[in-house]
């Protein structure tokens, strides 16, 4: 992978702090001269099982309470006095982003007035509330216009009949969206900056070439499974999930297998599916009382993981498949994704190649083997990120603002190609 020049702009490091459903992580890191990423120190906490769930925070006083937690660690373990700002991802079932369109046929020609765009932009952000009540807008950034077929990157000046005006909007769940203000109100004290998480993925997994041609990032979470198809450095397509590793574990529970054993057994003998098992092997385990022993065949176990994969990826993978066409390189990160077989699984449900994504190239060589696995891509991507937000506002200190970072996130959806868009029109 090329590196990108980067220079450090802060004798702080980086740190991100990333809200799973299984632990709260923390990773701090420096940037160095040659642009790798020196990893200064990890630390986790699953002090509050419950914290998070299908990507959201049930309670915020907690999720503060542990992100504190976690700062003063890292800072003994890096050796500094305090550290009082991170890098958070952004992600779970609260966010979708899809494409919505709007035409008027004016029955003369001539020219196209901005007020008749602003009823075109409105009735955009009506379509998608009127299709979907439990949903808001979060924001809606114009993709290109049609004149008389023509296409246009701003408002046409030259006369025309027929206007269509394409859109990409950010939506998301009001009820979940109510649970992220709170959030968002507790919260920011901790937060320099924050990011998208597909965008952090796609930050430490896309080689310049997959930045230049696409890919599509398959990020599989304990409690939840992210789909994101770019184009370049932008979003063509992404959906969320609430399906996971851990639902796995819970249906191998429900053999009667204590739940520690079940994700146990899960991670070190569990495949994909059951063409893939090497031998048709027998484990005995405790049974949930703890009173008796279960015995389980591996074909059995493969059988009842490959159902609960396809349950929560099959939808996804048909999704995926409509971008074949333009989009070389499915990548798979994620905890989840570890599972024996996972690439060979996935590659029998699309003809996109599958690849297990990679952000070790960003990682200094010293970097302990366990960092460079799949679940810590994301922290590494957000890392990332925030040497680079750093980089862009090296004035700006203690950065709390939440609606500077709304308005970044618009910018940059505003920086969006024409191609990207003529390819939500030709889908």
């Amino acid at each position: 992978m090329a590196r990108k020049n980067q220079e450090i702009t802060s004798p702080h490091p980086l740190v991100a702090i990333e809200l799973g459903s299984d632990s709260v992580r923390a990773m701090a890191a420096e940037m160095n001269a040659d642009g790798y990423l020196r990893v200064l120190g990890v630390e986790s906490s699953n002090r509050y099982p419950n914290l998070v769930e299908r990507g959201m925070v049930n309670n915020t006083s907690n999720a503060s309470y542990v992100i504190g937690e976690l700062l003063k660690l890292l800072a003994n373990r890096v050796h500094y006095d305090a550290l009082s700002k991170v890098f958070v991802p952004l992600g779970g079932c609260s966010m979708q982003i899809v494409a919505v369109m709007s035409k008027r046929n004016q029955v003369i020609p001539q020219e196209v007035q901005s007020f008749l765009l602003d009823e075109m932009e409105q009735e955009c952000r009506q379509k998608i509330e009127v299709r979907n009540p439990q949903v808001s807008v979060l924001g809606l950034v114009l993709s290109y216009y049609k004149l008389d077929g023509q296409i246009f990157t701003s408002k046409p000046t030259q006369k025309g009949a027929l206007i269509e005006a394409y859109y990409i909007a950010f939506v998301g769940r009001k009820d979940l969206l109510k649970k992220g203000e709170d959030s968002c109100i507790r919260i920011p004290k901790h937060i320099e900056s924050s990011c998208v998480r597909p965008e952090a993925l796609l930050t430490a997994l896309a080689s310049p070439k997959d930045l230049k041609e696409g890919c599509a990032i398959l990020d599989m979470g304990a409690q939840t499974t992210t789909l994101s198809v770019f184009k370049g450095s932008q979003y063509l397509y992404t959906k969320v999930v609430a399906k996971g590793g851990y639902d796995i574990s819970r249906a191998i529970e429900q053999l009667g297998v204590a739940l520690p054993y079940a994700e146990r057994l899960k991670c070190q003998y569990g495949w994909a599916s059951p063409e893939l098992v090497p031998a048709d092997s027998c484990y005995r385990l405790p049974n949930a009382t703890h009173t008796d022993s279960v015995v389980i065949r591996a074909s059995e176990l493969a059988t009842l993981i490959a159902a609960q994969l396809d349950q929560t990826v099959d939808a996804l993978m048909a999704d995926l498949n409509q971008y074949a066409h333009h989009i070389p390189v499915l990548y798979i990160t994620g905890g989840a994704s570890m599972l024996n077989g996972m690439e060979a699984y996935l590659q029998t449900k699309t003809s996109i190649p599958v690849l297990y994504g990679s952000h070790a190239p960003w990682l200094s060589l010293d970097t302990p083997d366990e960092i460079c696995a799949p679940n810590y891509a994301s922290l590494v991507g957000t890392l990332l990120q925030g040497q680079q937000y750093r980089n862009e506002n090296p004035d700006v200190k203690e950065e709390d603002d939440i609606l500077m970072r709304l308005k970044k996130l618009k910018k940059k959806a505003e920086e969006k190609t024409l191609e990207i868009f003529t390819e939500f029109e030709n889908n």
